[in-house]
């Protein structure tokens, strides 16, 4: 369960659920990147981190700046060994009031910006024999989303076919992808996002009977990357509270 001397690279680093993941990682002995457009929660967060985290803040949606960022990342620290797409934004709006800007801008957070990250570390990781990409999807992708938008359940249903697609094409070169599903994680999603009463009917509804950590998503992102992990690919892990067996 070591990942030293490997960098791993969280998108929406700056949240509760990127935060917790960098220090997963961080405690594996990796050296993390943290990639957020929100610079300032992004450097309190990084100089709390230690001489082992750096920041890079980038608009995700800027797809020309994206990739120029990760070209200097690449040249500067070498291969991204570990690829964490958690950047995401949650919007309510169900499917006849979704605008196509709304749209549009959901599905280049949550989905446009984790294909391109892929795109941009796949090359390193399969001249090293090595690599994990570990996307983070949402219950809302099985359930279609309860107090979830239309834009948000499908960028997140998106995420399991990309994790399929490059794992099926990557499974013979060292590489492993998979997704993470969470439910209702303590973060500002849901605790600014819903109101009293969404927050108290979604709670009455999960088995465990409270919402998950940001700490238990990290722990089953840092499983994912780990070296003992490199059986598993393809694969959707649902943190859901029981909410829904399959």
């Amino acid at each position: 369960m070591t990942l030293t001397n490997k960098t791993a690279l969280i998108s929406g680093a700056a949240g509760a659920i990127g935060a917790a993941v960098a220090r997963s990682l961080l405690a594996m002995g990796a050296r993390v990147i943290l990639l957020d457009r929100a610079a300032e929660p992004l450097a309190v967060l990084t100089s709390s981190l230690g001489d082992q985290a750096v920041s890079v803040v980038q608009d995700l949606t800027d797809e020309s700046g994206l990739r120029v960022a990760m070209a200097q990342l690449v040249g500067r620290f070498g291969c991204i060994d570990v690829l964490v797409n958690n950047a995401g934004i949650l919007t309510p709006t169900k499917a006849i009031a979704t605008s196509m800007e709304e749209w549009r801008r959901v599905m280049a957070v949550n989905l446009d910006a984790a294909f391109i990250l892929s795109q941009e570390v796949l090359p390193g990781m399969r001249a090293a024999r090595w690599g994990r990409i570990i996307n983070m999807s949402s219950y809302a992708a099985k359930s279609g989303g309860l107090t979830a938008g239309t834009a948000y359940s499908v960028s997140k249903t998106a995420m399991i076919g990309l994790t399929y697609s490059i794992a099926r094409e990557t499974a013979g070169e060292g590489i492993t992808v998979n997704a993470v599903a969470p439910a209702y994680v303590m973060s500002a999603m849901v605790s600014e996002q819903l109101t009293d009463a969404q927050r108290a009917a979604q709670l009455a509804q999960i088995p465990v009977g409270r919402f998950c950590q940001p700490e238990e998503v990290a722990h089953a992102v840092a499983f994912l990357a780990s070296p003992l992990a490199g059986f598993i690919t393809g694969e959707v892990v649902d943190l859901n509270g029981g909410l829904h067996f399959d």
